[in-house]
């Protein structure tokens, strides 16, 4: 039962009544409409030297900095296709979340292994951090922003002020 309600992908030995066995995955299960009850397994069998494409999922590991400081994690793939010899085939792939900021993403590139090939396009995300209405700004981007409005405000104020002072004198007198 452990492997028919996990979402990883495991390999099992299948062994029959004449001694010979098989590595096998799960590929489709019937359960009974009414009870729930498991009616049909169907597995595919594995050799070897061919490899297989099946659907791996993604956990999340780490804390971004990003979700700490109020943004909202978006998991667009749960799960990604990946091609490999049945010995290579991981149970499942890890996505490091840790130098996530906000309005950062994490491309599929960041989960390739040498024993396995990914079956999406380079720019595919995977997690991605979005902005939230009562999220605070990272403190590198928030001392940016400071500087910009600094160098907007010296300009402003010593290019307009004057013209706006000499404009409100004569008509306060």
């Amino acid at each position: 039962s452990k492997l028919v309600y996990t979402p990883n992908a495991h390999t099992v030995v299948i062994a029959l009544d004449n001694g010979e066995t098989y590595d096998a995955v799960l590929q489709d299960i019937q359960f009974h409409p009414v009870t729930d009850n498991i009616l049909h397994i169907d597995f595919y069998r594995l050799f070897e030297d061919k490899e297989i494409a099946m659907d791996i999922p993604v956990h999340i590991i780490g804390t971004s900095r990003g979700v700490l400081n109020g943004g909202i994690l978006r998991r667009n793939r749960r799960k990604l296709r990946v091609k490999a010899l049945p010995k290579n085939l991981p149970d499942f792939l890890e996505a490091d979340i840790t130098p996530l900021k906000i309005g950062g993403k994490l491309y599929v590139t960041a989960l390739e292994g040498e024993d396995y090939k990914l079956l999406h396009s380079d720019n595919t995300v995977v997690v991605q951090i979005k902005t939230a209405r009562t999220a605070i700004v990272d403190d590198e981007d928030e001392d940016e922003d400071e500087l910009e409005e600094g160098a907007e405000a010296a300009t402003t104020e010593g290019g307009d002020a004057p013209q706006g002072d000499a404009a409100e004198a004569p008509a306060q007198e």
